[in-house]
């Protein structure tokens, strides 16, 4: 059977495929994921050296495991899954810092900094239309490698890259959807303070 890209084939039809010995539907699920799947590699490996093996961990996993997956779940959200997993048990294993130090967020303090940001957003916008003028997808992919902690990096890629709802960001990290939230608010707003200050008005 071919796999060309034409076909929308679906995640039932792939993995059916997969578990009768098709090697060229794992081929499809491969291509049809690699994307998400480098994504999050690239966003939470700090070292190059290690993440063209890490990928073909993710992959093995996928391999070895996709007899046990659910079909009602989605394919992509699954292997995006034991990608994340994959991956923080790497950063575990090296005794790197990936998510911040609190897990309790102040609830008063979050209300003050939501109406602090939403004031700034009328001068920000001004320089962020200026921003637009120039190569804003370069600008971003440099802001983002610089997010701390590093978890930030990775939900503002899924969400936003990758067009990921909360749902799906929350089952792939195993964090609570509250949480992601909170996350991608403070990940959005230090990006955004990144760029007021790496490109002020007069540097434009």
């Amino acid at each position: 059977m071919s796999y060309s890209a034409e076909h929308n084939f679906t995640d039932q039809f792939l993995v059916e495929q997969v578990l009768k010995g098709d090697q060229q539907a794992f081929t499809r699920i491969i291509r049809q994921t690699e994307k998400l799947v480098a994504q999050i590699v690239f966003k939470m490996i700090p070292s190059p050296a290690d993440r063209k093996d890490i990928v073909q961990d993710v992959y093995l996993k996928v391999y070895s495991n996709l007899p046990g997956f659910r079909l009602n779940a989605k394919l992509s959200t699954w292997i995006g899954q034991i990608t994340y997993n994959t991956c923080l048990h790497y950063i575990e294993k090296k005794k790197l810092v990936y998510l911040p130090s609190y897990f309790e967020e102040d609830d008063a303090e979050d209300h003050h900094d939501r109406i602090s940001y939403k004031q700034g957003n009328i001068a920000q916008n001004e320089v962020e239309k200026e921003l637009q003028a120039k190569d804003l997808t370069a600008i971003l992919s440099s802001a983002i490698k610089i997010l701390q902690p590093p978890i930030y990096q990775t939900l503002i890629t899924l969400y936003h890259q990758e067009e990921m709802s909360y749902g799906e960001i929350a089952e792939i990290t195993s964090l609570p959807e509250g949480t992601v939230k909170n996350y991608l608010f403070r990940a959005r707003k230090s990006l955004k303070q990144q760029l007021l200050t790496a490109y002020k008005k007069e540097e434009i």
